[in-house]
């Protein structure tokens, strides 16, 4: 069983089973990805190996991300992760692709989630909102922040208005639908993190 690989969301259709019931899924183009460093428990205290994925133009490396992947005799790779080998299965292969992945497999997905750019306090933090009726006009307003005189000041972490940015998603216990070996595809049940286009990171549980 492979240890993880890494993939591009391409986006979320809809399939059928076998009993022809409908099911939302993501497809996700997953590697081919090089192994470009194994990491022992004697020389780095734990057990991981490397993955690299997409290439890149050798002006977006630095010299030494170059020193690292000529290592591997590869020529340039734009991403490379680190997966935890805590089975210390031996890599026997220097390549994983969607063909080490089996159907109903269950994995964990981590991802960036999507940004969404500035909101109020309701929706950024999920406040309630004041009364709609009786002559109010504290609708959507964010209230207090903060005492008078003393602290006299506005507490660091305050929940405000703000940029909602995107955060670090993990999903536990998706399960692999359908896989496509001749285009790298693998098809998840459901939705994972991210927009399309975005790097996810796929690991076996």
């Amino acid at each position: 069983m492979p240890i993880g690989i890494l993939g591009t969301k391409l986006g979320m259709t809809i399939m059928f089973d076998k009993r022809g019931n409908q099911i939302a899924v993501t497809l996700v183009q997953a590697g081919p990805c090089t192994i470009t460093q194994i990491k022992t428990k004697e020389q780095d205290g734990y057990n991981s190996i490397q993955l690299g994925y997409k290439t890149a133009t050798k002006s977006k490396l630095n010299k030494p991300q170059l020193g690292h992947l000529a290592k591997t005799g590869e020529t340039s790779l734009n991403f490379l992760k680190e997966f935890k080998n805590k089975s210390n299965e031996i890599i026997e292969k220097n390549i994983i692709t969607v063909n080490d992945f089996s159907v109903n497999q269950k994995i964990k997905i981590t991802g960036s989630g999507k940004g969404h750019g500035f909101m109020g306090c309701h929706k950024r933090h999920n406040f309630a909102r004041g009364p709609m009726t009786h002559g109010s006009k504290n609708h959507r307003l964010p209230g207090s922040i903060g005492a008078g005189s003393t602290p006299g000041r506005v507490y660091p972490g305050t929940k405000m208005a703000g940029n909602k940015k995107s955060s670090k998603t993990t999903l536990l216990g998706l399960e692999i639908f359908f896989i496509e070996p001749d285009l790298n595809l693998l098809v998840f049940k459901g939705s994972i993190p991210g927009k399309k286009g975005s790097l996810v990171k796929i690991t076996s549980m």
